[in-house]
């Protein structure tokens, strides 16, 4: 059996700083993270608030999720983004679940806003999420459970369909700009998850989606992995780590932005400790089996 480590992440989410940020700046929400100028002010506010070299986008985890269908309420400052009420209430219903749209909303508002912040000269970071996340703004995780216990097959071709889109995504966002493309799927951790279904999600999707991915990583762009996912390749012994020697000790972040062009995917640490420093001036590349 696989032995996937956990990793446990402290550092709050985005939208948190980012209504702090906004109230100082008169913007409302959700307004706020509606459009793509008040978005594009309200990263680099961001950025320079929490002392990041990045502009990261978007503000929620429910970006992808509200394009394939998802009932999402945005919230107001004191409560972001959730899922309003559950679209399906059987597994098998997902076989229903529409393509991604590119082209309007929400979805493609980040993007038009990755495009202005690169324009300006920034270092642009997309965070995108993973399937399971995703599937849990449309249902409640224990039928996501309930499908990947009784009938595996049915949701691995689940998961592929959601891994093609968030593909098309990412292929996308090269189009806009971006430097950075970080993926991440905490809800499927092993935490949640438990051992055997986390190592079966990475048998069954991630491994595979992941070998895809990273082929978009250029001199132009990194893959970055939620250190979540990174255990759980590297406790199925479908990954491991390379060192990558770096001009000194810095900051995750600067790492990441020197090692970019030399290496493909990275994922030690996640992208909001902006404290995080390299003392042994290398980064360590996540190398697919």
């Amino acid at each position: 059996m696989a032995d996937i480590r956990d990793f446990k992440c402290s550092y709050g989410n985005i939208l948190e700083n980012s209504q702090e940020v906004a109230n100082k700046l008169g913007m409302a929400f959700p307004d706020a993270y509606l459009h793509s100028d008040t978005m594009a002010v309200l990263s680099k506010a961001n950025k320079e608030g929490s002392e990041n070299i990045v502009c990261i986008l978007p503000f929620c985890h429910t970006v992808e999720a509200e394009a394939m269908g998802a009932d999402i309420t945005l919230g107001n400052e004191n409560i972001g983004p959730r899922a309003k009420k559950y679209v399906y209430t059987n597994y098998e219903d997902l076989v229903n679940l529409p393509p991604i749209n590119l082209e309007k909303g929400r979805i493609h508002e980040v993007l038009l806003t990755c495009k202005m912040l690169k324009d300006q000269g920034e270092y642009v970071l997309l965070e995108v999420c993973g399937p399971i996340t995703i599937l849990n703004m449309l249902i409640d995780i224990k039928y996501i459970a309930r499908g990947m216990k009784k009938n595996p097959e049915f949701m691995k071709r689940i998961f592929e369909k959601i891994g093609n889109e968030i593909l098309r995504y990412m292929k996308e966002a090269k189009k806009y700009g971006v430097d950075f493309i970080s993926y991440a799927d905490s809800t499927g951790g092993v935490n949640i998850l438990g051992p055997k279904m986390a190592e079966r999600m990475v048998e069954d999707f991630t491994y595979k989606f992941l070998k895809k991915a990273e082929k978009l990583a250029d001199d132009k762009t990194m893959i970055m992995l939620c250190p979540k996912t990174t255990f759980a390749l590297l406790g199925t012994e479908k990954a491991e780590f390379m060192d990558v020697k770096l001009s000194g000790p810095v900051k995750y972040m600067q790492g990441c932005i020197e090692a970019r062009g030399k290496v493909r995917m990275v994922g030690q640490q996640c992208v909001k400790n902006t404290d995080y420093v390299l003392v042994e001036s290398k980064i360590k590349e996540v190398v697919l089996r």
